[in-house]
């Protein structure tokens, strides 16, 4: 039982200190994301073509 009491004072102690990210801090989270989607998602495409291209 100890264990998993000071497992449950840390997770608090963690929600406590954290916060609401405010707009500003959304929005840019939510454009980076987007951005690292979108240029994975490029080289995705990039490589599956050039796989069928030289394949076929």
């Amino acid at each position: 039982m100890g264990k998993i009491t000071k497992a449950l004072k840390r997770y608090r102690r963690v929600l406590k200190i954290t916060k609401k990210p405010d707009l500003e801090e959304f929005q840019m989270s939510a454009k980076v994301t987007a951005l690292g989607i979108l240029v994975i998602g490029a080289i995705g495409f990039v490589l599956y073509f050039l796989g069928n291209t030289l394949i076929y």
